[in-house]
């Protein structure tokens, strides 16, 4: 298909097309003629994904780069592909300094991975943003005097596990290794509103069960 086309199928309009292929956040069409070039589906989906990644995803153009180089390198296995792909996306800030209060919050956060039986990610440790995430996260529950014990956050993360089996579901409907790629870092960015508004309606509902239940 023409560029037309393209930003017809798409629903992006061909300025911005033109806008991601400069940035290299598309990958050129095949040249027909030194003024014209023809696209195809792979670009469709690639620009599906750049709208997740930049409009809904509100991403510097600079670190959607890093994603998208992420997605596209071959010589990772598919673990290690999904994984620098995720890993490439913007996470919460880590601990600025190690405190006592981060220091608890890293054995913490090792005790949880070990009651799950989650062996890679204590293989993996700091050097996941993710990790680094949960510890600046039970460090400021603990700073502020909230509950931030494994028992506390236990419950939590048997969900995000179940959650994690379903993600990858999804995600293995897609046919190819680069599609189940970008689906994957696609649906992470699309879902996550989607989970933490459902989080807030679920415990509204719970509250009214709890303490408006019998009110008239």
């Amino acid at each position: 298909m023409r560029l037309a086309e393209l930003s017809e199928r798409s629903g992006v309009p061909t300025a911005t097309i033109k806008y991601y292929l400069r940035e290299r956040l598309l990958p050129p069409g095949e040249r027909v003629t030194a003024t014209t070039a023809e696209y195809g589906d792979a670009h469709l989906r690639r620009l599906r994904l750049v709208r997740a990644l930049v409009q809904v995803g509100k991403m510097p153009v600079a670190t959607a780069r890093e994603v998208l180089a992420a997605v596209e390198d071959e010589t990772l296995d598919h673990h290690m592909r999904l994984g620098a792909a995720v890993w490439a996306l913007p996470h919460a800030p880590g601990p600025a300094e190690e405190t006592p209060e981060t220091a608890a919050a890293r054995r913490t956060a090792d005790e949880l991975l070990h009651r799950l039986g989650w062996r890679y990610g204590l293989e993996t440790g700091a050097a996941s943003p993710a990790y680094e995430m949960l510890v600046n996260a039970l460090a400021a529950l603990a700073r502020l005097g909230y509950p931030h014990a494994v028992a506390n956050v236990l419950p939590y993360a048997r969900i995000a596990g179940e959650l994690a089996v379903a993600d990858l579901d999804l995600v293995e409907q897609f046919e190819t290794p680069t599609e189940q790629v970008e689906a994957a870092v696609a649906l992470t960015v699309l879902l996550e509103p989607v989970l933490l508004s459902l989080r807030r309606i679920a415990e509204a509902e719970e509250s009214h069960r709890r303490y408006r239940g019998g009110a008239s």
